[in-house]
């Protein structure tokens, strides 16, 4: 099975250009993208649960593959929440799935966004990545309905780099479109 084409840039250009650009001598210690996870919270499957349904599709389009349902850790009386209620869905992708997102991502969905700047340069501390999407429309396997609801989306990109640094190196390398100061 041929390598997805991101993945066969990154180990034919950007592996070896991140060894020398960060002084890493061991060829394993070189900062990777370890996975990639997609969530939505759908804050009407408390009062309508054929709302996650649709969710669940859109989600399953977007990533290319089945998401999980997450469910409500406890009961909380002021939004008629009960604990095992489904409130979101989630989709942890790693491998090819992983490398395919991050390039439909990058070179197609965040250059659609209307008046684009770019993405915050905001870390976790760790070298992993968080990015807010608040349309996930801007995604070219989502067909917009007028009478379909639009949700936002949170992409959590896990690299193993370990600093903030690293970690905005490889995502700049893989071309993230980050804002310029």
């Amino acid at each position: 099975m041929e390598k997805a084409r991101l993945e066969e840039l990154y180990s034919t250009t950007i592996k070896p250009q991140l060894q020398k650009q960060l002084g890493i001598k061991n060829v394993m210690e070189v900062p990777k993208i370890t996975k990639v996870v997609l969530n939505v919270g759908v804050k009407d499957a408390v009062s309508d649960s054929k709302a996650i349904q649709g969710v669940f599709e859109i989600v399953t389009k977007i990533s290319g593959q089945n998401p999980l349902k997450t469910l409500a850790k406890k009961s909380i009386a002021g939004f008629k929440l009960r604990e095992g209620m489904p409130i979101g869905v989630k989709v942890t992708l790693r491998g090819r799935r992983m490398y395919e997102f991050l390039d439909r991502l990058i070179n197609l969905a965040l250059p659609k966004v209307r008046d684009f700047q770019g993405v915050p340069s905001k870390f976790d501390g760790r070298g992993n990545y968080n990015l807010g999407i608040k349309e996930w429309i801007i995604f070219p396997e989502v067909d917009y309905d007028i009478g379909s609801k639009i949700h936002g989306l949170n992409i959590t990109i896990h690299t193993s780099a370990g600093t903030d640094e690293r970690g905005f190196v490889l995502l700049e390398n893989f071309g993230m479109p980050f804002r310029r100061k």
